[in-house]
């Protein structure tokens, strides 16, 4: 089985991945992974938009490698993979989502498949209130800080999240509110354990 969670920064995909990769015994990984995660920022600082959007292909096509050998051993769990690429490189970007979904489909062939990709939402104070919790730790990334910084960031990932999603067969949209990872978990693997073919 291949889960992937979907969502815009400090959603928090990364601790539900956590809980869901012990309760599975599973492999998890994060889109973008070793090398790629090391060569993010100067990437993001230093080249335009097109020449982003190849490494971040880049690093899902390497992310699907992974996938396929670690299916071979058992569930995998990413933490992001084909839906981020395309929601966030149009909305850093200002690009139609549909352009970035057509430079995409060529390696469509290539990519790992998901049996399930859930996208979590929440209300914009829940996410706040997780920004102010990671800000207090000093664990606030660029890409968090930019949600609220940069007027309308928000509103475009959120709307190409819902546009993805609404065009992805695997979708499975799980409002995060109110909800611990440990609750999100338990309803993700009883959903999956009664959409099982």
């Amino acid at each position: 089985m291949f889960v992937v969670l979907e969502g815009v920064s400090g959603i928090g995909k990364s601790t539900l991945a956590e809980v869901l990769t012990a309760r599975l015994g599973a492999t998890s990984l994060h889109t973008l992974s070793d090398p790629h995660s090391a060569w993010s920022s100067q990437v993001n600082e230093r080249l335009n938009a097109l020449p982003q959007f190849a490494f971040y292909l880049s690093g899902v096509l390497h992310a699907a490698d992974a996938v396929r050998g670690f299916r071979t051993a058992g569930p995998v769990v990413a933490d992001r993979y084909v839906s981020s690429v395309i929601s966030c490189h149009s909305a850093v970007h200002g690009v139609p989502l549909a352009d970035v979904a057509r430079l995409l489909e060529p390696f469509h062939p290539y990519l790992e498949p998901p049996d399930h990709t859930f996208y979590l939402r929440c209300s914009e104070q829940a996410l706040r209130d997780r920004m102010t919790a990671k800000a207090t730790g000093s664990l606030l990334t660029p890409d968090d800080a930019e949600l609220f910084s940069v007027p309308g960031r928000l509103a475009r990932l959120l709307d190409n999240f819902d546009s993805v999603a609404a065009a992805d067969p695997t979708a499975v949209v799980l409002d995060t509110d109110g909800k611990t990872p440990g609750e999100l978990a338990d309803w993700i693997l009883d959903h999956t354990e009664h959409t099982r073919d």
